[in-house]
Formats: C-alpha cells, sequence, structure tokens
C-alpha cells in the first residue's frame, strides 16, 4: 500500500526521506476518489472451468467485505471504502444483487467492517462502530454506537481491516505511522478486543501494515498478509503471509524484512532469527491485502482450504505487478505453498483498469471480489 518515509528525529532529512516526503505529499493530492475505470470482464483469466462475472457495480471505492443474513434468509453484503469515507450494502441471492444502499458517509477511512449477529462493526482511523439491527434496517440504517475510540489518530497506514475471530474477539490492526520506524506499543501490532470494545490486547507485533486475515479452517490459527516497507528498489522487500501460532509474537518490522533481509537502518539492532519468518513470500511491492481461506465447497477439492489473496497492485515500481487474485495452498501441517495467479487481466502492459481489494466467501461457494478503482463486485464460480 501507498507509505512515505517519514522523519523520526531532528536533524537534516536524508535524500531518501525527501524524497518520501515528496511522494507523500502527491499521494495526499492524488488520494481523493478517482474516476471509476471501464470494467473489461474479457481481460480477465481464471483457471479452466471458471468463471467471473459482474455481481454489482456503483459501489465507488469499494474495500473490505463483510456477510450478513437478514430475516428472510437474503445474504447481505457490506462493503467499506477508503477514500469514499462511505458504507455501503446490498442483498444477495445467488447471481443476483441489488440495489446499493450507502448505510454511512462522512466517516474517516472506513475501510474495514465485521459482522456479528445482526450487527455491523466499522472502522474509521481512531475508532469502532456498531450499527445494530442492521440487515433489516438497509433503506434507514440506524445510528451508530461508538465502541472503542482509543485507537491511534494517525493516518499514515491508520485505515483497517477488521474481523471476528473464533473466539468471538474483534480483530484490530494499526498500522505504522510511517514507511519505516521503530513503532512502540501503539502501532505495528494486530489487536484483539471483545465485542463491547474491552479487554484490549496485543496479538501480533512487528506487523508494517496489515489489511487482510483470516483463521485457518483446520487449525483456527490466525493468518494475516504484511505489506513490505518502500524505497528498497523493484525487488525488495517482498510482501508477507504470516502465521500467528502463539499470541505476542513478533514478525520483524522495522528490523528484518521477508524473514531474511535486514533493514538497512534498523537491522542492525536486532537479528532476524529473533522473529518469525514468514509463512510465505508474495513478491515486493504487490500489495497483498484483502485474503480468506476458501470455506466453500463449490470450488474443486485441490482448491478448499486454499488462501485467496486480494493484491491491489503495486504504485512505486519501475514496472506495474500485483492487480491480481493470488492462490495460495495449505497443507496440513499448516504449511504454505508458493502463491501462483488465480485471476488476472485488470494489469494490462503498465495500465490498470482494475484493483482488487478484498475477497469474500458467500454461501453457495462463490467467491467475491471487491475493485476499488472500478468500483464494483465481481463473482466467481465454478462451472466447467
Amino acid at each position: 500500500m501507498p507509505s512515505f518515509p517519514i522523519s523520526t528525529g531532528p536533524g537534516p532529512r536524508p535524500a531518501w526521506r525527501m524524497a518520501g516526503a515528496l511522494l507523500a505529499l502527491a499521494f495526499c493530492a492524488a488520494s481523493a476518489l478517482p474516476a471509476r475505470a471501464a470494467v473489461q470482464l474479457d481481460k480477465l483469466r481464471l483457471p479452466a472451468g471458471f468463471r467471473i462475472e459482474l455481481l454489482i457495480d456503483a459501489v465507488p471505492n469499494a474495500r473490505q467485505m463483510a456477510l450478513g443474513r437478514n430475516a428472510e434468509g437474503k445474504s447481505v453484503v457490506y462493503v467499506g471504502s477508503r477514500s469514499a469515507g462511505k458504507v455501503y450494502a446490498f442483498e444477495v441471492d445467488g447471481a443476483k444483487a441489488g440495489p446499493v444502499r450507502t448505510i454511512a458517509s462522512g466517516l474517516e477511512m472506513p475501510s474495514g467492517v465485521a459482522w456479528r449477529e445482526g450487527s455491523l462493526y466499522v472502522a474509521e482511523v481512531s475508532r469502532i462502530l456498531r450499527f445494530d439491527a442492521i440487515d433489516g434496517r438497509l433503506a434507514q440504517p440506524p445510528a451508530p454506537v461508538v465502541v472503542n475510540d482509543r485507537f491511534p489518530s494517525e493516518r499514515h497506514h491508520g485505515w483497517k481491516f477488521i474481523a471476528f475471530g473464533p473466539d468471538g474477539k474483534l480483530y484490530v490492526p494499526v498500522g505504522a505511522p510511517c514507511n519505516v520506524c521503530e513503532t512502540g506499543e501503539r502501532h505495528g501490532v494486530i489487536q484483539r478486543m471483545n465485542a463491547d470494545g474491552s479487554g484490549l490486547e496485543t496479538v501480533a507485533r512487528g506487523v508494517r501494515n496489515s489489511v487482510g486475515f483470516d483463521w485457518s479452517p483446520a487449525d483456527k490459527a490466525l493468518w494475516f498478509t504484511d505489506n513490505g516497507r518502500d524505497m528498497l528498489g523493484d525487488d525488495l522487500p517482498a510482501d508477507e503471509l504470516n502465521r500467528v501460532t502463539q499470541p505476542g509474537q513478533h514478525f520483524g518490522f522495522p528490523y528484518c524484512h521477508q524473514g531474511n533481509s535486514a533493514d538497512p537502518e534498523f537491522g542492525a539492532k536486532r537479528a532476524c532469527k529473533e522473529f518469525v519468518a514468514p509463512a510465505a513470500l508474495l513478491g515486493a511491492h504487490v500489495a497483498a491485502i484483502g485474503m480468506r481461506f476458501y470455506s466453500g465447497t463449490q470450488f474443486p477439492e485441490a482448491y478448499r482450504g486454499n488462501v485467496f489473496i486480494a493484491e491491489h497492485g503495486s504504485w512505486n515500481r519501475s514496472g506495474k505487478v500485483g492487480y491480481q487474485i493470488a492462490r495460495v495452498t495449505v497443507d496440513a501441517q499448516g504449511r504454505a505453498g508458493q502463491p501462483e495467479p488465480f485471476a488476472y487481466g485488470w494489469l494490462q502492459g503498465e495500465s490498470a483498469w482494475g484493483r482488487p481489494a478484498d475477497v469474500l466467501v458467500m454461501p453457495d461457494g462463490a467467491l467475491l471480489v471487491s475493485d476499488d478503482l472500478a468500483g464494483v463486485i465481481y463473482r466467481i464460480r465454478y462451472a466447467p
């Protein structure tokens, strides 16, 4: 994801910090909601037997998705945004969806959404909101309740992906407020709390910016994507897919990247061997964000239990990479295979018309994909 170096102390800035500051200004100027790109379904490619279709459009800046269910038994998909500051909702019945309703607006980067027992939780930069009994009130949504407003207010990596774990707790990441820096206790972490906002505790440390996580259906372990730092060239460091086996584990940032690469500024302070190595390396600058284990049965057996990852795509590489859905196999021992393309074609040469942001498994086994550039949701199904 876009990130820029910031000064961490007094004195003259090195050239790379000055360059980062200028890039940050350019990014802020361009962070307004971009014009929606035209959807080009004919350009998308998937393995034999799979089909991708446009489920619904008119979802500007669509980011994380969450699944609810109304009193009639219909699925309700909730979608957060980052630049738009809105939260959307629409009902889904198989391949039919709509209409899109805006259930909240004017929020600060409400990228993350999570559903539990009829309530929708929405993550802003510094607080978590809750919309009660929302599934039956899409046309007239309730006023939100503040669950927790004590998260840091820095906007740099301040947008959040949230989800409820098998333990019933809400997991909330707090990204590093920089490209690379020592973060202290409040940043560079994944935390969890009770549904009422109490009992906040840290689950993982040394996490630069995780915008996607899920739990293994095999052993309930938490897996998460993490975006690598910038300004080390085209091919370093790789984004990571990580696995948490014990609460409080440290995954290396800012001292060690991709499990084996010491940071040029902070690496002398701590060795890579002190930290948990990535389960898989996903490639430099691919911007791996939303991810889910495939828990359905519609896809063939070989795809079940796999991790599907939305690669949002590079912003500062000389040749663009990412802009696809990647697939990572996981064996019975929790060992991840090498990532491979599953759905691609949003990037044509050096021009991208779409940017995958999240994936969501539906009750019928179809896989939804959000696209924040085209402002749409796709539906992938297996239909040989």
